[in-house]
C-alpha cells in the first residue's frame, strides 16, 4: 500500500478503502493495527478510527478477540444485496422519471457519458468507481426521495464491494456502459417502465457477473 504524506484521517481512509476495492487487501485479510501504523506512518488513533469509519460502511469486520478483518461476503450475502439493490434503484429510476428537472435529466447524461470515458481510458477500477459513484449521485439527485438516499448510503460499502468485484471482470465496464445507456435513454424518452425494466436487468447482470468473480476470489488461496 502506499504511504500518506501526513497523518490526516481522510488521507488514511482513501488509501485503506482503494486498497479493499481493489483486493490490493484481499476479503478476509486482517487489518493488523500495528503494521497499518507503520506502513502508513500514521497514529495508532488515527487507524483505529479509520477501521471504525470503514466497519460501519460494510468494508471491514470487527470481530472480537480477533480484530479487523476485510470483510468476506458470502454468495448467498450478495445475492441478497443485489436484490435489496434492484428493488432500491428501480424505484429510484421510478422517482427521477417523475420529479426530475431538465436540468437533472441533462446532469445524469453527463454523468453517464463521464463513467463511459473512465471504462473506455487505461483501466482503473478506482476511476471507475468514482465515475459511476457520480452516475447515481446525479439519478438520487433527481430522484429528490431523503428515504431511497438514506437506504442506499446504508448498503453503500457493501455495494462498493460488489462493483470493484463486478467490475474486475474483463469486459464488464463496456457491458456496464451499455446497460446505463437503455436506462437513461428510456428516462429521457420519460418511459418509467423500460427505464425500469433497463435497470433490473442492469442490475441482474452485475449480479451474475459479481457473484462468479466472488466465488473464484474465494477459491484463491
Amino acid at each position: 500500500m502506499g504511504r500518506v504524506a501526513a497523518p490526516l484521517r481522510d488521507q488514511v481512509l482513501a488509501v485503506l478503502r482503494q486498497a479493499i476495492l481493489t483486493f490490493e487487501i484481499r476479503p478476509g485479510q486482517r487489518l493488523i493495527e500495528r503494521k497499518l501504523v507503520e506502513e502508513l506512518n500514521v497514529s495508532r488513533a488515527t487507524v483505529r478510527e479509520v477501521l471504525t469509519k470503514l466497519a460501519s460502511e460494510g468494508l471491514v469486520t470487527v470481530i472480537p478477540q480477533r480484530g479487523a478483518i476485510v470483510s468476506v461476503l458470502t454468495p448467498a450475502e450478495a445475492t441478497d444485496i443485489y436484490e435489496m439493490r434492484a428493488a432500491l434503484e428501480v424505484l429510484a429510476v421510478q422517482r427521477f422519471v417523475e420529479r426530475a428537472s431538465p436540468a437533472q435529466v441533462r446532469d445524469l447524461r453527463r454523468a453517464l457519458n463521464g463513467y463511459e470515458r473512465s471504462v473506455r481510458s487505461k483501466h482503473d477500477t478506482t476511476k471507475e468507481l468514482r465515475a459511476k459513484d457520480a452516475f447515481y449521485e446525479a439519478l438520487l439527485a433527481g430522484a429528490s426521495s431523503a428515504p431511497l438516499a438514506e437506504m442506499l448510503t446504508i448498503l453503500q460499502g457493501r455495494v462498493q464491494l460488489l462493483r470493484a468485484t463486478s467490475l474486475s471482470v474483463e469486459g464488464r465496464g463496456l457491458e456496464s456502459v451499455q446497460e446505463l445507456t437503455a436506462i437513461v435513454e428510456a428516462i429521457e424518452a420519460g418511459d418509467a417502465k423500460r427505464a425500469a425494466r433497463a435497470c433490473t436487468t442492469h442490475v441482474r447482470n452485475a449480479a451474475r457477473t459479481g457473484i462468479a468473480r466472488l466465488a473464484e476470489i474465494s477459491d484463491q488461496p
